[in-house]
């Protein structure tokens, strides 16, 4: 039974920087996506915390979630995600909880536990390497009880943050936080945008094992994935060697701007496998083939909300392949 109609849809963003642009234009360009996917009936616009890549600006994931949701007025915002062990639980309540009094009832607190960065990179920011093996259900506690109503014999609280209960999403590429949200009952996003390998797997635990909460009820499951629509399938795939080019740097190792789509890609073939182990839930294509693609996803996953990826180079594009998905989900198209 078709599906896609039914399910809410999502945007996530990584603020990228293109080859000739700079960070200001990267946050124009969110903003004017934000405002297309808040008037086209998308539900939540997320930002993920990323350090030290020359072509992602959304570092300061807090600070443009909320210029994001200052520019917009109903869409939820939140992170896609806060890499907890960066910051202390603290901080982030504080953040957060300034975010939702601005912004009743538009954030959410979507969380990793991965670094988000290289080792000098951790290192900048005063990690340790540790963090987030062991201690991260710990850290977890920690920042809900500085989202929750304080304890009376709680002795440091979060202002603005204590009683804002700012909704907490667990996010993840394997099952760890699977059983983490399952354990919580709190919903789960899996990270299919570029880690598909193990989505059915997580899937599985995370329902299997979920427990009910005054949270959730039952298990919500988002699933993030790469998702490229255009007028036509031969546009759709020119348009995706932009996403192409930048796993293949990334398996060279070198990280670069956006760069400009090409003709043809210049890679050996294990290179090219390489990538589509990145790309592995992408779906890419003209409106049908999206269309199709997507209702054979959510057959394969019985995922709650799709969170849309769409890595192409111009704006026009990025915000012409929200608009197909749009048009394909209200049955304009």
């Amino acid at each position: 039974m078709p599906r896609f109609k039914e399910i809410p849809l999502s945007v996530l963003d990584l603020a990228p920087i293109r080859q000739g642009g700079s960070a200001a234009d990267s946050f124009r360009d969110s903003v004017a996506l934000a405002r297309l996917a808040e008037r086209r009936g998308f539900k939540r616009f997320w930002l993920a915390e990323h350090h030290g890549l020359e072509g992602i600006a959304s570092a300061a994931t807090a600070v443009l979630i909320g210029h994001i949701a200052g520019q917009t007025s109903r869409i939820r915002v939140g992170s896609g995600g806060i890499m907890l062990p960066n910051h202390p639980p603290l901080v982030v309540a504080e953040q957060f909880g300034t975010l939702e009094t601005l912004y009743p009832g538009r954030i959410d607190l979507g969380l990793g536990r991965a670094p988000g960065a290289d080792a000098a990179t951790m290192a900048a920011l005063r990690r340790d390497p540790r963090a987030g093996v062991d201690d991260f259900p710990q850290r977890l506690a920690e920042l809900r009880g500085f989202l929750e109503e304080a304890r009376p014999d709680q002795r440091v609280r979060a202002v603005p943050g204590q009683g804002t209960r700012v909704p907490i999403w667990l996010l993840g590429s394997s099952d760890y936080s699977a059983r983490l949200a399952a354990r919580e009952g709190l919903p789960f996003a899996f990270a299919a945008q570029f880690a598909p390998a193990m989505l059915h797997e997580a899937l599985a635990v995370y329902r299997d094992h979920f427990q009910p909460s005054a949270v959730l009820e039952v298990p919500y499951a988002m699933v993030g994935l790469p998702v490229i629509a255009a007028d036509s399938d031969t546009q759709a795939e020119y348009l995706a060697t932009t996403s192409r080019q930048k796993f293949l740097g990334m398996i060279r190792g070198r990280r670069t701007k956006a760069l400009p789509p090409v003709e043809e890609m210049d890679w050996t073939p294990r290179e090219q496998a390489q990538v589509e182990q990145f790309l592995g839930a992408a779906v890419i294509g003209g409106p049908q083939t999206v269309r199709q693609g997507l209702e054979a996803f959510l057959a394969s996953t019985g995922a709650d909300e799709l969170m849309v990826h769409t890595d192409v180079f111009a704006l026009e594009d990025r915000l012409r392949s929200y608009a197909i998905l749009a048009d394909l989900h209200q049955g304009t198209a």
